[in-house]
Parts: C-alpha cells; sequence; structure tokens
C-alpha cells in the first residue's frame, strides 16, 4: 500500500494550479487541489476576465461619439452600472463553473477549503481536519492587492478585488498607481463617464515600458479628460460629508467618492506553513523557486504570481503545465521568462513584446529604431483625436528584432500575432518581405524601411 494518499496536492485553483492539476491526472496521477475562495483564481474571479468585461462596456461611449461621422445618429445613449455588474457577475459565475467541471471531468478531486502545509509531504485540510499525504505538494495560491503605502485613513480605499463588486458608480473616482491594473481601471471609468483623477508618484504611467508608449498613454489620457496627478503621492485620506478627501504631497485635496488603490500586489504566503518546512520567503513574501518551480523542499514546487517571477496569468498557466510535464509527464521543461507577449487593456490599448528602447541600447550596444505614429483611418470620418504608435527595435548585429510596441486599437490582438514571429527569431528583412494586409493598421509593421533617426543614451557612472 502507498504511504501517500495522493501524488499531487495543489494549493489554490487559480490559473496556474488548475492547469497543472489537469495536465498531472493526464499523464496519470492521482490529483487533489484545494480552493478556499472560487475555483479559477484571481484572473477568472476578479483580475483580466471581469476587467475585460468592463473595458468592453467602458469602449461604447467612443463608439457611439464617432458613429456620427459615419451616418448614424443613436440618440441619448444612457449606462446602467447595476445591469454590468450583474451580467458580468453572471458571466462570471458560468466560467467558475466551466472550471470546476473541468478539474473533476479530468479525474482531479476538489476541496473547497483552505489548506496548509504541515511537512513535506502533508498538507492540512482546514475545513475538514483532514490530513492528506502527497507525493508533491504544488503552492499556487497567488497573490493579492494592498493598499500600500499605509497612510493615515489609507482603510477608506478600496483595491482592485472590491472594486468589481462596488453597488454604484462612483461619479469621481482617484485611482492610485501607475501600472496595469491602475491605468486599465482609468480608461475603465472615464469611458463609462466618471470624473477620473490618476495620482502616480512618477513622472510617466507604465514604468518599465518603452517610454514613446509612456509618452503616447499619457497625452491619449490627458486629452480624454483624465486628471494625471503625475509626481505625487496621497499623504491622507478623511472621510468628508462631500466623499473622500485626499491630501496630496503638494499641499492639494481631491475630494472623490471613492479611492482605488492599485499600487501593488503581494504574494498569499502568510499562515500557509511554509516556516515549518524551511522555505523562506523573500522581502515580498515570495517563494524561490528554482528553473523548474522546485523550492528548496525537494518534494514542493510553486507556480504563478506566489513566486512573482512574471505575474501574469498565461505564465502562470505555462509554469503549470511544465510543472507537469517535469515531475509527471517525464519531459523536464523550462518557462522561458525573458520574452513575452502582453498587452494592457487601457484606452488606447498596448501591446509590447521584448525590449524597450533603452534596455535594447544597454543589451545589444547598437540598434535601428523604426516607428510611426498616425491617425487610423476610422478616424477620418469619426473626428476622433486617437492616434497610433507603431515602433520596432532592431538588433543590428543581427538584424533581428527584439522589441515590438504598439499602441492603438487592438494592439493586444497584434501583439500576439507579431509576437510568434519575435519568438521565432524573425529579423527585420522577414517583416519587410512580408505581405502588408492594405487597408489595415497593422501593415505599418512590415511597411516601415527607413530608421528613425535617434540617440544612443549617454552612460553615467
Amino acid at each position: 500500500m502507498s504511504q501517500f494518499d495522493v501524488d499531487l496536492f495543489v494549493i489554490g485553483a487559480g490559473s496556474g494550479g488548475v492547469r497543472a492539476a489537469r495536465i498531472a491526472a493526464s499523464y496519470g496521477a492521482k490529483v487533489m487541489i484545494a480552493e478556499e475562495y472560487r475555483v479559477g483564481g484571481t484572473c477568472v474571479i476578479r483580475g483580466c476576465v471581469p476587467k475585460k468585461l468592463m473595458v468592453y462596456a467602458s469602449r461604447f461611449s467612443l463608439e457611439f461619439e464617432e458613429a456620427a461621422g459615419f451616418g448614424w445618429d443613436v440618440g441619448d445613449a444612457t449606462f446602467d452600472w447595476a445591469t454590468l455588474i450583474r451580467n458580468k457577475d453572471k458571466e462570471i459565475d458560468r466560467l467558475e463553473g466551466i472550471y470546476r467541471t473541468n478539474l473533476e471531468r479530468s479525474g482531479v478531486t476538489v476541496v473547497d477549503s483552505r489548506a496548509v502545509i504541515e511537512d513535506p509531504h502533508t498538507v492540512h485540510v482546514l475545513k475538514t481536519g483532514e490530513r492528506i499525504r502527497a507525493r508533491y505538494i504544488l503552492v499556487a495560491v497567488g497573490a493579492h492587492p494592498t493598499l500600500e503605502p499605509v497612510i493615515p485613513g489609507g482603510e477608506l480605499g478600496i483595491t482592485s478585488n472590491e472594486v468589481f463588486h462596488l453597488k454604484e458608480q462612483p461619479k469621481r473616482i482617484m485611482i492610485v498607481g501607475g501600472g496595469y491594473i491602475a491605468v486599465e481601471f482609468a480608461g475603465v471609468f472615464a469611458g463609462l463617464g466618471s470624473e477620473v483623477t490618476l495620482l502616480h508618484r512618477g513622472d510617466k504611467l507604465l514604468r518599465g515600458f518603452d517610454d514613446d508608449v509612456r509618452d503616447a498613454l499619457g497625452a491619449s489620457y490627458a486629452q480624454r479628460g483624465i486628471n494625471l496627478a503625475l509626481g505625487r503621492t496621497a499623504q491622507r485620506l478623511d472621510r468628508t460629508p462631500d466623499g473622500i478627501a485626499a491630501t496630496l504631497s503638494d499641499g492639494s485635496v481631491v475630494t472623490v467618492d471613492q479611492v482605488l488603490v492599485a499600487t501593488g500586489r503581494r504574494p498569499n504566503t502568510k499562515g500557509l506553513g511554509l516556516e515549518k518546512v524551511g522555505i523562506t520567503v523573500d522581502e515580498v513574501g515570495a517563494i524561490p523557486v528554482d528553473s523548474y518551480s522546485q523550492t528548496l523542499i525537494p518534494s514542493i514546487y510553486a507556480v504563478g504570481d506566489v513566486t512573482n517571477r512574471a505575474n501574469l496569468t498565461p505564465i502562470a498557466i505555462r509554469e503549470g503545465h511544465a510543472f507537469a510535464d517535469t515531475v509527471f509527464g517525464d519531459r523536464p521543461t523550462i518557462v522561458d521568462h525573458d520574452l513575452i507577449p502582453t498587452a494592457v487593456f487601457s484606452t488606447p490599448e498596448i501591446g509590447v513584446i521584448g525590449c524597450s528602447e533603452a534596455a535594447a541600447w544597454a543589451r545589444y550596444g547598437d540598434i535601428d529604431v523604426y516607428k510611426t505614429a498616425f491617425r487610423p483611418m476610422k478616424a477620418t470620418l469619426s473626428g476622433a483625436h486617437e492616434r497610433m504608435l507603431m515602433k520596432l527595435i532592431v538588433d543590428k548585429a543581427t538584424g533581428r528584432v527584439v522589441g515590438v510596441h504598439i499602441v492603438g486599437h487592438d494592439a493586444g490582438e497584434m501583439i500576439q500575432l507579431a509576437g510568434v514571429a519575435v519568438t521565432m527569431g524573425a529579423t527585420k528583412a522577414d517583416f519587410d518581405r512580408t505581405v502588408a494586409v492594405h487597408p489595415t493598421a497593422s501593415e505599418e509593421l512590415v511597411t516601415m524601411r527607413t530608421p528613425a533617426v535617434v540617440k544612443r543614451p549617454v552612460a553615467v557612472g
């Protein structure tokens, strides 16, 4: 008789955990997965999926405005927040059911409970008190948003968890942060008609992105009427008869109905029992792992945001799959975190793969930069102020395209396909000999012929 109850116990039924469980089961492993909240994890329940639905909702206002130039009279359009939230919740319920059903059909036992680690092979299921012996344990518990930095009155703010369940749409909202979540929700609320203040301590949004992309987004948001409060921080929040008064670092006060804090997330490792088995988390609470997602304890692995490597849903899925291939499929697999296509569902949308211009100068030493900014065809009749940006970064030594940056409509869709080419190592010559699809915005990616005049950054120090 085996000394183990299961071959694999997965803690956390989010994107990475679910994929790992299903693939491991397909290899014949006996698998159990525990989830204390809802099956599907952050992405499905209160992350990428509901956010994208809200992004879609917010863009209709622009479509209505632009329709007149094409001969349409749509009348006075109205928006009902309660309807959006109700329909969004129905879709999330449906998706959760699909995730649960797919696990069960794969032969995975789903446990609706918090589970903690007791020793390298034992997991304690808190709801039932059971102790499950597992050959391997996979930690896939993700991360949670924080109300950081802590300031007086900070508890008056909400995070990206609560924003999906607001009973009413705030007429005035201040969003704190300059990353993916902050800029996406700024676009959502602006599109739905809220008065938006986007507060960020830096001088530009989206730290780490190419400067041309950052400039294009900032200009577009300002043109849309979003109040960009850059180079400032919130010092305190106070409840007043008129709402929430936010005192900023320059002494100004912004009064709003809601404050959304999107300044970061931390791994869900607290109280997980890691210290019992000798696993020490890093300064942000993440679990250190090797390239195969294995911890210092041979029987315990971790994938997804809890490892703080590349905190994106597709990466968690890829890591979960690679783990199952490695441990149960006899196919050792390493996930490449270096080249990741990604999209920011701001409005305008952003799609990126590879190096920014600054990073490419530092990494390759000599590069060519191709870029163009233009008014898309739709805007010529709609009268919209929208502009698109396309930018290619090329390593001069090899001719390889090492960065693609797109700002504008459907950038996320475009970057997925461009990502295939870049991942395969396509050169600028490969792009040049690709026939353009006309008339499209994306044809600009294969018709740019002359490098832009750019200056190499001056080394400091």
